[in-house]
């Protein structure tokens, strides 16, 4: 026992020895490896809570969603960004970025495809035209990013909604409204379009020459695109009106475009014997609604931007995983000088 005692006792003064003559540099190496040890530990203990959290509720943190619009020339259309970003307040989990496509197609086109390598998680967009936006909507949905289209269509089903109004159906009203009750007698029409290649600007087309059809007497004399857009439209107006020595009535695709007929016939001394009518109806002060209150428009028709729901269909489908139907179809109102009034009320107008 004795002899062991002392080996131990002399293997333990080689080893302080040992020690003593490297001096610091043992130090050093035994803290080193304590902070990465620590790091390590720490780490594991954070990571499964996040993924814990995930599972049950299915739900990131942040959603960033990619809001195409075809142009914010329109009063509309800035209606409807702005609709956008009021709804999305509610919302703190989703950042929205915005781009103006400007009524260029390509410009549109380069928007969409840049949101898909930025890796959105949604998309919102108003096609400019539909056939020439159809490719990269389809690409960008079948690249596994949902798209939801407000007012405008592509051509075929590659998008995950639409969400608008019918735009045949308004235009088919209000072909009815002038054939029954604007012009009963007849009369003859000028139409301005929008910008050529548009789903809703064809369909308000289609539809207001299959209302007219319940009076035979009216008759479409002459018809011209003016893009969407009032000054274009004054334009348009002013060589109809030295065309057509005799107008009874301008139906315009949009309210701007009606505005800016009825500043063309009033520079030619003709407003108080031509109708004018538009669509869109906002509520605020140079809105449709206004414009019929104030004697410029004989009618117009609410329709609705549809940017609310596009935020509700996108929390649906994001954060609580639901399915969304292909279609949701906004329901519109017809202004006139009686039911002005009290659709500016409904509609939050001042």
């Amino acid at each position: 026992m004795k002899k062991r005692i002392l080996s131990v006792v002399l293997c333990t003064a080689m080893l302080a020895t040992l020690l003593v003559g490297c001096g610091g540099k043992t130090e050093e190496p035994a803290e080193a490896p304590a902070a990465p040890a620590e790091e390590e530990a720490e780490a594991p203990a954070e990571t499964p809570e996040e993924p814990a959290a995930d599972a049950e509720t299915g739900a990131k943190d942040k959603y960033v969603i990619g809001m195409s619009q075809c142009n914010l020339g329109e009063p509309w259309r800035v209606a409807m960004n702005d609709q956008i970003a009021a709804a999305a307040e509610a919302h703190p989990e989703f950042e929205i970025i915005y781009a103006d496509a400007a009524q260029d197609n390509s410009k549109q086109i380069a928007d969409i495809e840049n949101f898909v390598q930025m890796g959105v998680d949604l998309i919102i967009t108003s096609p400019n035209e539909a056939t020439p936006l159809t490719n990269a909507v389809t690409a960008a949905y079948e690249a596994g990013i949902p798209v939801i289209l407000l007012d405008r269509k592509i051509d075929g089903d590659g998008y995950t909604q639409f969400i608008g109004a019918d735009n045949v159906a308004i235009g088919k009203q209000v072909g009815e409204y002038v054939a029954n009750t604007l012009l009963p007698d007849g009369g003859k029409v000028c139409e301005i379009k929008g910008l050529e290649g548009t789903s809703g600007g064809i369909d308000r087309d289609n539809g207001f020459r299959e209302g007219i059809k319940a009076n035979p007497k009216v008759e479409i004399v002459a018809a011209n695109n003016a893009d969407w857009l009032r000054e274009k439209a004054i334009t348009v107006a002013e060589e109809m009106l030295q065309t057509n020595t005799e107008i009874d009535l301008f139906y315009c695709l949009n309210d701007p475009m009606a505005e800016g007929a009825y500043i063309a016939a009033k520079n030619a001394g003709r407003e108080k014997d031509i109708i004018f009518i538009g669509v869109d109806g906002l509520p605020t002060p140079d809105g449709g609604i206004r414009s019929v209150m104030d004697g410029r428009l004989s009618l117009s028709m609410v329709y609705p931007t549809g940017g609310a729901e596009a935020i509700e269909s996108a929390y649906q489908l994001l954060v609580e995983g639901k399915e969304l139907e292909k279609e949701i179809t906004l329901e519109s109102e017809i202004i006139t000088p009686e039911t002005a009034p009290d659709l500016l009320k409904k509609y939050g107008g001042e």
